[in-house]
């Protein structure tokens, strides 16, 4: 009994701090001297056995005393174990049962849905994907079409090969206008193939066959053929040769009009298919990389031709009259460019906004925004005439200097007739300005007035001072 008597320490043996090591050393020592050899364990084993049998005895009588109450304590809770065994059993048989309903009613069910969602998706993405493959095609033999009416063949590889290595074949008089056409279909093919971004109208189209050999084998080199056809009419144009001899009206002003409408063609083909800009921006700061180099190409090819005519006819003057009426005529096809291009205004282009376009509709011609805006910018220049004069004449300064410091009979001719040279260019540049109304399609006019273009009086004098200046020093 708790109660009871006893000379063991049972507080020692229950603190949780209780060492048996500890416990052995303090009871061997206190039944030893520490100076004795050996030791004498007997003693303290003795007492660790008496107080294990005192306290087996001790729980032996505690057991049979309380053996009835133990006894009716562990009935109940055995009693008790067994009850919450059976709710616990019931409970987990109820949610057992409620588990495979739920499988069967909802987790089949949607393990069915989502294979269903999957099966749509897919479909849906199948759908998506040939209708973009559908829409490339059909932009293919619209593309094709257009090409066969460009070369007036049929549009194949041959057929492109052809039309690239020939130049300009002989094509029907109205070919040229299905340039810009094909400009906006190959526009349309570049959307599809850029927008490959999941979720966007081309995305997985680079993974259909058919579309890569499509763009490999035909776009590209469609295009590749609609540029050059372009650049070359930019190239070749000239109004010089658009009248009749016998000065009747209506064959040359068709053929001045048939020209315009080349230039205006190629020049919108161009500004299409220029490298795209890296991000939607307004026609006002859209910079048609390709059409502005081919102009400039056109500009450069115009002056160096004019500086190399105007030198030789220098060292040989009885050709100089012919070769300032070409000059005067070249000049005349620079303003026309410049005129044609003034009012050519931007084309709707995909990734160039039309606000602007909008917002200007109602403001003066001379601020609305226009083709010729670019290429003025890119030379630095305010008008394309002046511009060939002034390069003209920066470039045939060093020629004559050269004609000079050789001597001879070509230097002793031009300084005799310098004052002829001097009249004879001003002349020149002045009747550049004189331009035909067919040329430049001036309203209210009939294609055999004269129409006064700007004040040349400076570009005059800066002509007959490259020429003149050098021959007095």
């Amino acid at each position: 009994m708790a109660g009871d008597p006893s000379y063991i320490d049972y507080e020692a043996f229950l603190d949780p701090d209780f060492s048996p090591s500890s416990f052995a050393n303090t009871l061997v020592t206190s039944t030893n001297n520490a100076t004795d050899t050996p030791l004498d364990l007997s003693t303290p084993l003795s007492r660790v056995l008496f107080d294990l049998q005192e306290i087996d005895t001790h729980i032996h009588s505690l057991t049979t005393k309380s053996a009835l109450p133990l006894l009716s304590h562990t009935k109940d809770q055995t009693a008790a174990a067994d009850h919450i065994l059976q709710e616990s059993g019931t409970q987990i048989a109820s949610v057992t049962q409620g588990y495979e309903r739920l499988q069967k009613e909802v987790l089949q069910k949607w393990e069915a849905a989502d294979a269903a969602r999957i099966a749509a998706e897919n479909s849906l993405e199948t759908v998506r994907l040939t209708r973009a493959v559908t829409r490339c095609l059909t932009l293919g033999k619209q593309l094709e079409s257009q090409v066969a009416e460009i070369t007036g063949r049929g549009a194949t590889g041959s057929a492109i090969a052809g039309a690239e290595g020939a130049g300009l074949p002989s094509t029907t008089k109205d070919s040229f206008r299905a340039l810009e056409r094909a400009a906006y279909t190959i526009l349309s093919l570049r959307e599809m193939f850029a927008a490959s971004a999941p979720g966007e109208e081309g995305h997985g189209l680079d993974r259909v066959k058919v579309v890569r050999t499509l763009r490999g084998e035909f776009v590209i080199p469609v295009e590749n053929m609609v540029k050059a056809r372009a650049q070359q009419t930019i190239n070749r144009f000239s109004l010089s040769n658009s009248g009749n001899s016998n000065g009747s009206m209506p064959s040359g002003y068709k053929q001045a009009r048939d020209s315009r409408a080349r230039l205006a063609t190629a020049a919108t083909t161009l500004y299409l298919l220029s490298p795209e800009p890296k991000s939607p921006t307004t026609p006002a700061d859209y910079k048609p990389e390709l059409l502005l180099s081919t102009l400039q190409g056109y500009m450069h090819t115009a002056i160096m031709t004019s500086v190399n005519s105007l030198a030789r006819a220098l060292s040989q003057l009885p050709t100089m009259d012919r070769t300032l009426a070409e000059i005067s005529a070249k000049c005349q096809d620079i303003v026309a460019l410049e005129t044609i291009l003034r009012n050519l205004r931007p084309p709707p282009h995909l990734l160039v906004s039309s606000a602007d376009i909008s917002s200007e509709a109602t403001e003066p011609v001379d601020t609305e925004i226009n083709l010729l805006q670019p290429l003025l910018q890119a030379l630095d220049t305010a008008s394309l005439p002046s511009y060939y004069w002034r390069s003209l004449a920066s470039s045939l300064t060093s020629r004559v200097q050269e004609i000079v410091s050789r001597g001879g009979v070509s230097a002793r001719t031009l300084r005799t007739h310098r004052d002829r040279l001097r009249t004879e260019i001003k002349e020149c540049v002045l009747r550049a300005s004189k331009v035909s109304a067919s040329h430049i399609a001036e309203k209210g006019r009939s294609g055999t007035d004269t129409v006064v273009v700007g004040n040349w009086e400076r570009e005059a004098a800066v002509m007959v001072s490259s020429v003149v200046g050098p021959l007095g020093r």
